[in-house]
């Protein structure tokens, strides 16, 4: 079977058939969601009075995009890591905001996936499969590092519990029917899931980053919300697993659907533009060799942001297939997977911010134009990068190269519970 390739650079290394369907079956709703990008954009701009991109999300779900993961004899689609992250990817390159607010969705499913077999975890695989969009509410402004958590789960009660706190960078939640959380429990990190219409539950729109606006990244606060103690797990007695490697994954493939906008942004203004300059090499933009290599590094660069991707996609999937539910993944090739997360991230932000630079250079002062809003590209990119600065994780691989320290361990190292439970 052939692998699948196109002529934008969006080669896969897969076999054509599966994804080629999926992207067929998506490309409806993405198309849409490309369509509105700029417009939504440019209504952003101010915190709980700006319109947000429900209807495009609720397509998505409707279309199947958040049971992509969960596989196919349980309503799923069962794609593997490799082809979600080309998914995300072409629909970050639609709009990244839309893209980026799936992650705490697509991160609570490999949680559930991991899960033994239960009545649990069948309940929540059909909840995903029915359309359910789980948010994320896991971090804070509280203490110095994610590890310090105040939000707090007290007895409240025969059978029951009481959930209090606030949460900060909630991506998704606004979009969402579910809130995935961490909480405090008599000095053990906790986590689960809430719904959000739960009485004493309120989110809030007031991220007020410069980019990503639209990921409802910003409050949510939880006021005596009683949780059923049965859902509750303790994070020290989950396996050690993928998933924080994982969410890394997740956001630079957000960045590779960037740089892919980048470049289609840009050829959609070389193409019908005709004012060029007193030294340029051709009559039309579009002829001139400078202009042209211009177009091509931005192909270049989107070209090998998605490869990075999908080369570390691919040895995360080779650590999922070690999973043992209730057991946890095999450490060193988990090791070996993440340490390639980490140098993907090295060299992907960097290439995608240059490349939001670069593409001005085919255009004069009209690729300005606020109406076009290709600013947003380099400050959305920006934000992502900035999730996890990639200096931390050149040190990280440097670690690993050199004295065999894998990024699993230095996580634990810094943590009592390590993020590789989350």
């Amino acid at each position: 079977m052939t692998a699948a390739t196109t002529t934008d650079g969006r080669g896969t290394g897969l076999p054509a058939d599966r994804l080629a369907t999926l992207r067929a079956r998506f490309a409806p709703v993405f198309a849409t969601i490309r369509d509105g990008a700029v417009e939504r954009e440019l209504a952003s701009g101010t915190p709980g009075d700006r319109p947000m991109p429900h209807d495009e999300v609720r397509a998505l779900a409707d279309a199947g995009f958040g049971r992509l993961r969960v596989p196919e004899d349980r309503g799923g689609f069962g794609v593997t890591l490799v082809e979600l992250a080309h998914l995300v990817a072409d629909l970050a390159a639609a709009d990244s905001n839309i893209a980026h607010l799936w992650r705490g969705h697509f991160g609570y499913t490999e949680l559930v996936l991991l899960r033994p077999d239960s009545a649990s975890r069948d309940e929540w695989l059909q909840r995903i499969v029915d359309g359910a969009i789980v948010g994320n509410a896991t971090s804070e402004r509280t203490g110095t590092t994610l590890a310090d958590i105040s939000t707090t789960v007290t007895p409240a009660g025969p059978g029951s519990l009481r959930l209090d706190g606030r949460k900060f960078y909630s991506t998704g939640t606004l979009y969402a029917d579910w809130i995935y959380l961490a909480a405090d429990r008599s000095g053990d990190r906790v986590t689960f899931a809430v719904p959000v219409d739960a009485p004493g539950v309120t989110s809030v729109d007031d991220w007020d980053g410069f980019g990503q606006r639209l990921t409802a990244s910003g409050t949510t606060v939880f006021s005596g919300v009683r949780i059923d103690p049965s859902v509750v797990s303790a994070y020290k007695d989950a396996p050690l697993s993928h998933i924080q490697a994982f969410y890394q994954l997740y956001l630079l493939a957000v960045l590779a659907g960037i740089g892919q906008a980048v470049v289609d942004d840009a050829v959609a203004f070389v193409r019908p533009r005709t004012r060029t300059y007193i030294h340029a090499n051709a009559a039309r933009p579009g002829d001139d060799p400078q202009v042209l290599a211009v177009l091509g590094r931005l192909s270049a660069g989107a070209f090998t942001a998605r490869s990075l991707v999908v080369a570390a996609a691919g040895l995360l999937d080779e650590v999922v297939a070690t999973n043992v539910p209730g057991s946890g993944v095999d450490h060193a090739l988990l090791d070996a997977a993440e340490n390639a997360v980490y140098q993907a991230q090295v060299e992907i932000g960097p290439r995608v911010l240059r490349s939001c630079s670069e593409m001005f250079e085919v255009g004069g002062a009209s690729a300005a134009d606020r109406t076009r809003a290709l600013d947003r590209h380099w400050r959305n990119a920006r934000v992502v990068a900035s999730h996890n600065p990639a200096v931390y994780k050149e040190r990280l691989v440097g670690e690993y190269v050199l004295h065999g320290r894998g990024p699993v361990d230095a996580w634990e190292k810094y943590h009592e519970v390590g993020p590789t439970r989350f």
